[in-house]
């Protein structure tokens, strides 16, 4: 608060102020007292208004300025009310128990919506598991009357899966932590399991995998990270050369407090002003707006969005019509033990 705008809004009390004095010096001047009292009076009332007036600007100058430096401190803004002290001046105790009564419809509003998105959720989560059931009996009637159609059909209906799959994953991804498990993992076995979730894929366009120096444990939930290795395996099959065999590639590593696992192709590849955008929601690129590439921007953002509340940090390098490596890192500590 500016001492300038303080006055500013003192203008009013300062000029009735001005006037009741000049009112008193012309009654005075009627009567025969003493010059010393005259010059006396509007001093001594100009005196004690200035210091009042000082002390109240000093007041609300330090309340406000406390206040705007706890509001830029603070993430959380809409919990101002609950922080700042109740001041001493009328016009803060009204500021704040207007802050208060705000933040409190605020929540209200927001629990209510809360409510409804998790009634929503928890609508997909069910329709997501009753999908499945007419899902998996179609396939046992196509495995009955295998034929180049229902071959087709089947592989169709991979594909329904893996989105019906992304979206039970996507509706769970802001409660991750009510979702998993954390424990020691292989990563070979965890590989492995994501490979033979993709092999009908994997067959049908010839894809050569190779997997290698995969020999080591894990903190983290194996059932997300199936997911994030299928979300990365079905982008590469998806984005392959036409006219070469895709080659996928998958090891590990130990590096300084971190195991480090790679998935790299020789597909396509992202082009260079492209790469630090793959991770934002709905970005589909070049790529993605191509030709029958059927691209929905969210397989990369759900990835990064996943290893974020899983701690595990992601990697992305690619280089364009030469192919992409996306590694994950596991981080360990000596200091740590997980059964």
């Amino acid at each position: 608060m500016k001492f300038s705008h303080f006055l500013k809004d003192k203008l009013i009390t300062i000029s009735l102020l001005g006037l009741g004095i000049m009112t008193i010096e012309i009654f005075l001047v009627i009567y025969p007292i003493s010059n010393f009292i005259k010059i006396y009076i509007p001093i001594a009332i100009m005196g004690l208004y200035g210091i009042g007036m000082m002390i109240e600007y000093i007041t609300k100058r330090n309340y406000y300025q406390n206040f705007n430096h706890i509001l830029q401190e603070l993430e959380e803004k809409y919990l101002i009310a609950e922080i700042i002290k109740t001041p001493s001046f009328k016009e803060g105790k009204i500021l704040k128990e207007s802050l208060e009564q705000i933040s409190k419809s605020m929540l209200e509003y927001v629990n209510k919506y809360k409510y409804l998105m998790e009634d929503y959720k928890d609508y997909i989560e069910l329709w997501i598991h009753e999908i499945k059931l007419p899902i998996a009996a179609s396939k046992m009637v196509i495995e009955n009357n295998r034929n180049e159609v229902t071959k087709s059909i089947y592989e169709e209906l991979d594909k329904v899966e893996n989105y019906i799959e992304q979206a039970l994953f996507y509706a769970r991804s802001n409660t991750v932590e009510k979702d998993y498990s954390i424990k020691k993992n292989k990563l070979e076995d965890m590989v492995k399991e994501s490979i033979k979730k993709n092999k009908n894929a994997l067959i049908q366009e010839k894809v050569s995998v190779c997997i290698h120096d995969l020999d080591f444990m894990v903190n983290t939930d194996s059932k997300w990270i199936v997911f994030l290795l299928n979300q990365i395996i079905q982008n590469s099959v998806k984005y392959k050369k036409q006219k070469e065999t895709l080659k996928i590639e998958i090891y590990a590593e130990q590096a300084k407090e971190k195991v480090i696992l790679s998935i790299k192709d020789n597909g396509m590849g992202i082009k260079q002003g492209e790469v630090t955008r793959v991770f934002e929601k709905g970005f589909t690129g070049t790529n993605g707006r191509m030709l029958n590439k059927k691209s929905t921007g969210i397989g990369l953002y759900l990835c990064k969005k996943l290893c974020h509340k899983l701690g595990i940090a992601m990697e992305l390098e690619s280089i364009e019509k030469e192919g992409t490596q996306i590694r994950l890192l596991f981080p360990q500590s000596s200091y740590i033990t997980i059964q």
